[in-house]
């Protein structure tokens, strides 16, 4: 029984986090800038939130939803304004000169970690989001183990980590053909496209009957 929610756990956390958006362009920008490692840190910070969402859901921790839920007007208005801000300074940021900071200071795991894992994780709608998977995959019942939600739970993870591990190896694969002028414009591009994300976002909050039909912020 626990190799079904093994299965399908990692075809769950593959599928949730292949939708490409905000965290997913952020990745590509961050490894096509400073490697395949801080891709994937960047990665890992979203698969740590979405891992969040998915156990308040696996374990039914009603209470938390509930709160989130309720309150995601702000949650949602924050992360629209915390993404805003990271789309401006991507969009400003000489990667030449970023590239050079990076070399002398070193790669910052942290904040790639970190700015991945606010963007993801300002997103409440996603509890739900999980809660509808799981129940597609009827993966979650009254009958579930502890062990069968914590496995189910664990591989969503661990497929989450495998398709960013993927995406910034395909994209640091195709790094090398990328000359120096060209990051310019990868910056322009990428910041512009994360502003708009982060107004999408924004304004959704304005509108939490539409949240179901938007995309999640690293789903995009």
């Amino acid at each position: 029984m626990e190799l079904i929610f093994i299965i399908k756990g990692l075809i769950i956390g593959i599928s949730v986090s292949a939708p490409v958006g905000p965290v997913g362009i952020l990745c590509m920008q961050k490894t096509i800038n400073k490697g395949f490692r801080s891709g994937f840190v960047a990665g890992a910070g979203a698969a740590s939130a979405d891992i969040i969402y998915a156990v308040i859901a696996g374990f039914s921790l009603t209470f938390i939803s509930d709160f989130l839920i309720d309150n995601q007007f702000v949650i949602r208005l924050i992360g629209g304004v915390f993404l805003a801000i990271l789309g401006l300074k991507i969009f400003t940021t000489n990667p030449v000169k970023q590239i050079r900071k990076h070399q002398a200071e070193g790669k910052k795991y942290f904040t790639d970690f970190f700015t991945s894992f606010a963007v993801t994780i300002s997103n409440p709608i996603t509890i739900l989001a999980f809660g509808t998977i799981f129940a597609g995959f009827k993966m979650i019942n009254t009958q579930s183990s502890i062990v069968q939600v914590t496995t189910l739970v664990t591989t969503v993870f661990l497929g989450a980590l495998f398709w960013w591990a993927s995406l910034v190896g395909l994209v640091s694969i195709f790094k090398k053909r990328i000359r120096l002028r060209n990051l310019w414009w990868i910056n322009k591009i990428t910041g512009l496209l994360i502003i708009i994300f982060a107004i999408i976002i924004a304004v959704s909050a304005f509108f939490p009957e539409t949240a179901s039909v938007l995309p999640k912020t690293h789903l995009g």
